[in-house]
């Protein structure tokens, strides 16, 4: 509990004019007060006194949030404003091939990483049968508001937590990973191009295009792999929803790409096209 009177004042991130269902507000923090924790969940941590968090509008004391930045801290410019670009393909595609490959050559420094497996909602107060059985290839199956809010804190040069998902329980995990502003930010998954307001953010959208028998074997051998399945898991999960979800939500997102990758991650020319890109926009050589 705070005892004491404090003054702080909040900017509404850049297109979150729209309010939520859960009337939380994503807002820059400008000189927060030392010592005090907003009420609710923090959306992200800014640097340096900058900073980022979630609030309903009546936890701080009937301010209103829609107010001017300090002229002392000028908004970001269009110049400053990351790139950024959505790289979506079906369930083993090679996406994930396509966006790391991106940052190992573009540099840490000029390219933040963002997953949208990251972002599936917590499932806590779920049993652990019940969460197996849910369709995570579903456009519900993600927390489409916190990615949002992250990808607004990132275009106005705020550092993000990114959720770490634990998918041998389905759930989310305690830990965060903090994700730092870069020059391009890249969005990685499934259904990075079906969801509106997230694709309006993109000024490339990419598709990465897989035919279906070779994504099957690749989701095989990650989820057995990495993710603690079984190999009759797989199989089922993947007759149960992840080709009908395919068929009905992410192949027809390929129609809003600007780039098509066909043959995955492993189409070297088109992955020079699109690394040409972005050393444009490093300025790297």
């Amino acid at each position: 509990m705070v005892e004491q009177l404090v003054e702080f004042l909040i900017v509404v991130l850049d297109r979150t004019g729209e309010s939520r269902a859960d009337e939380h507000v994503a807002c820059v923090v400008l000189l927060p007060p030392a010592g005090l924790e907003l009420e609710h969940r923090p959306l992200a941590l800014g640097q340096g006194c900058r900073g980022v968090a979630g609030s309903h509008g009546d936890s701080l004391a009937g301010r209103d949030p829609r107010v001017q930045a300090p002229s002392t801290l000028p908004p970001v410019t269009d110049a400053q404003r990351p790139f950024f670009i959505g790289v979506a393909g079906g369930t083993g595609s090679g996406k994930t091939t396509v966006s790391e490959r991106l940052a190992e050559l573009a540099g840490h420094e000029h390219l933040a990483l963002i997953k949208l497996d990251s972002y599936y909602v917590a499932r806590d107060d779920e049993p652990l049968e019940e969460r197996a059985l849910a369709n995570y290839d579903h456009p519900d199956a993600f927390d489409w508001h916190l990615l949002n809010d992250h990808i607004a804190a990132l275009s106005n040069g705020a550092t993000v937590p990114v959720p770490v998902y634990d998918f041998a329980r389905h759930t989310r995990s305690a830990e965060v990973q903090l994700v730092h502003p870069a020059r391009i930010v890249v969005v990685e998954g499934i259904l990075v191009l079906y969801e509106p307001t997230l694709r309006e953010r993109f000024d490339l959208k990419v598709y990465v295009d897989t035919d279906a028998d070779i994504r099957f074997i690749r989701r095989m051998q990650r989820d057995v792999a990495e993710r603690g399945r079984t190999t009759e898991s797989v199989v089922e999960q993947y007759l149960a929803t992840v080709r009908p979800s395919h068929e009905q939500f992410i192949e027809p997102s390929k129609r809003h790409a600007d780039v098509i990758f066909p043959q995955g991650g492993m189409n070297a020319p088109a992955l020079d096209v699109l690394l040409a890109r972005v050393r444009q926009l490093t300025g790297a050589v």
